[in-house]
């Protein structure tokens, strides 16, 4: 049964503070105890680096802050700080992503559990700081976590998990936390900041064990590989994904008990699902607006309801598909692109869609792409798409093509 799951009333020991997204992260990295930050900051996931700075400068957090000339070497200098055994933080938006590629390529091969923040950024050109998740969506198929957060709530708490997350043994994989530009990294909000020693009995020490470099512990790190041991490596790495849906669910079962608070389903969101006959899909801020127009499309009797994802990768597959099966039509609304892909639909689209292949039931499936570059997504774009989807759900059959939705003609 689908829940709204809602924040314990705060404990006696945990602040109340009225924070932005980027700022919420920057508590959960003080709490996290994290070792070495690099910066090389540009909107919109610079207030992040800004955040921490000030908390180093003012002593509640002893890290090594190391600024460097570009996001390639400030990827490459986490990196190598985790090999030997440091707790790391990054983060970069749009195309200061694409420009540490080369770094963020090797990081899970080496099995290097960074975490990292991207503050959703459009891709030049033309110029443009506005929202898009395509920067993220670079390293979908690499071997990054990727996560979607909506709230400054969800910021500080996803912080948390995701240090518990990567470095677990059996996954030390990267994971990168996507925050929509302005519309969460920017915009505050009440939020609870948990006391340290519940951090602490959450959140274990990072150890490298036998895998630390060190001069006393002689390992081969990004040997030559080739065609002799290439295909064992990505396996490897394949096998620690698909561990990492364990570790997720025990990290947030956790979070639960320690801080009594969190989501009861890790994956995604579900809002007023349970009788819906059109599900719309999307992931993060972009649910505000879907949930209002939910609630007055409800008023008019038309049973609608939202599924937010809330990670991307692992994708929640079986999970997913057993909810969206339920509906009698479904909307994705993609604040991407894949150009030139099927039905030249966006990225999450497609994946519902091969998600749901081997499902008993397919119920029609629409693909909508919006608030492209900052754009705020609508109500009327809410409404139109849900009215498209009806109109499949009585037909049995959807439409083909890909919609635009707020586009001027």
């Amino acid at each position: 049964m689908a829940t709204v799951t809602k924040a314990a009333p705060a404990a006696s020991d945990e602040k109340e503070l009225l924070i932005s997204g980027s700022e919420a992260v920057a508590e959960g990295l003080a709490l996290a105890d994290i070792d070495v930050v690099t910066g090389y900051p540009i909107r919109p996931y610079d207030t992040v680096i800004q955040a921490i700075a000030k908390k180093i400068a003012n002593g509640q957090l002893v890290a090594e802050y190391i600024v460097a000339e570009g996001e390639h070497s400030q990827f490459e200098i986490v990196k190598h700080a985790s090999t030997v055994g440091a707790r790391v933080f990054c983060g970069s938006s749009g195309v200061g992503w694409a420009y540490a590629m080369e770094c963020l390529v090797v990081t899970p091969p080496l099995r290097v559990p960074m975490v990292c923040l991207v503050g959703n950024r459009a891709l030049d050109d033309p110029g443009a700081f506005g929202v898009e998740h395509n920067d993220a969506l670079f390293v979908r198929d690499l071997g990054w976590m990727l996560c979607w957060i909506d709230t400054s709530q969800e910021a500080i708490d996803t912080t948390l998990i995701a240090y518990r997350v990567a470095e677990d043994r059996r996954v030390f994989l990267p994971l990168a936390i996507s925050a929509d530009g302005a519309f969460l990294t920017h915009s505050q909000a009440l939020t609870l900041v948990p006391p340290k020693e519940k951090v602490d009995k959450f959140l274990p020490r990072y150890d490298r064990g036998d895998l630390l470099l060190h001069p006393d512990n002689p390992i081969t790190v990004a040997p030559q590989a080739n065609e002799d041991w290439v295909i064992e490596i990505r396996r490897q790495n394949d096998e620690a994904m698909k561990r990492a849906v364990t570790v997720i669910e025990e990290a947030y079962a956790d979070f639960r008990k320690v801080f009594g608070r969190g989501p009861e389903n890790p994956w995604f969101e579900e809002y007023m699902t349970d009788d819906a006959d059109v599900i719309l899909v999307g992931m993060g801020t972009i649910s505000l607006p879907m949930k209002v127009g939910i609630r007055n499309l409800r008023a008019q009797g038309k049973k609608v309801g939202l599924v937010r994802l809330r990670w991307f990768r692992p994708f929640p597959t079986e999970k997913l598909v057993k909810v969206l099966s339920k509906a009698k039509a479904i909307g994705v609304v993609d604040r991407d692109y894949s150009f030139g892909s099927p039905f030249h639909s966006g990225v999450v689209a497609n994946e519902i869609r091969a998600a749901l292949y081997n499902a008993e039931k397919r119920p029609p499936l629409l693909a909508f792409i919006c608030g492209l570059g900052g754009r705020e997504v609508t109500l009327e774009d809410v409404y139109k798409a849900t009215d498209l989807c009806y109109n499949a759900a009585n037909s049995g059959k959807s439409e083909a093509k890909t919609l635009w939705l707020g586009v001027r003609e």
